[in-house]
């Protein structure tokens, strides 16, 4: 299978989702509980941002910047999407190696359970404004770089 080439807008929405991905988790951090530590998780974020804005984003330009905008939210969905599923599956392998699980199943539904624990800081104010405003602005930028770099 051929791999796609490189465009402008792929580049621009992999650099723009990267920041957007930072801004949601510097965000969210205010929300995490007080005993987690944050470590790495602004600069995974930013980096799953970037994934994400390369893999979903970038081929969905060249429709308008109305569409660009939808785009761009449904992108944001995406990256928090996996960014929990991520951070999910981190917690349950420190879990597991502490041997808290009975089988794994136990430790699978564990993930979506962290998840769903974890998705309920998402609806802050400042977090949701970051989403919302955020993906915005990185798809109509995403838009903008394929108009002009074809």
């Amino acid at each position: 299978m051929a791999t796609p080439m490189p465009t402008g807008a792929k580049a621009m929405a992999a650099v723009s989702f990267a920041v957007v991905g930072w801004l949601i988790a510097n965000a969210y951090v205010p929300n995490m509980p007080e005993a987690q530590s944050v470590g790495f998780f602004r600069e995974l974020t930013g980096l799953l941002g970037a994934i994400v804005g390369w893999r979903v984003m970038g081929p969905s330009v060249g429709k308008g910047y109305l569409e660009a905008i939808g785009s761009g939210w449904k992108t944001v969905i995406v990256l928090v999407f996996f960014a929990l599923l991520l951070f999910g599956i981190y917690e349950m392998l420190q879990q597991s190696v502490r041997m808290r699980y009975d089988g794994p199943m136990e430790a699978i539904i564990d993930v979506f359970r962290r998840m769903m624990e974890r998705s309920q800081a998402l609806l802050s104010v400042g977090v949701m404004a970051v989403m919302v405003v955020g993906g915005g602005i990185a798809g109509v930028l995403t838009e903008n770089a394929n108009r002009r770099w074809r």
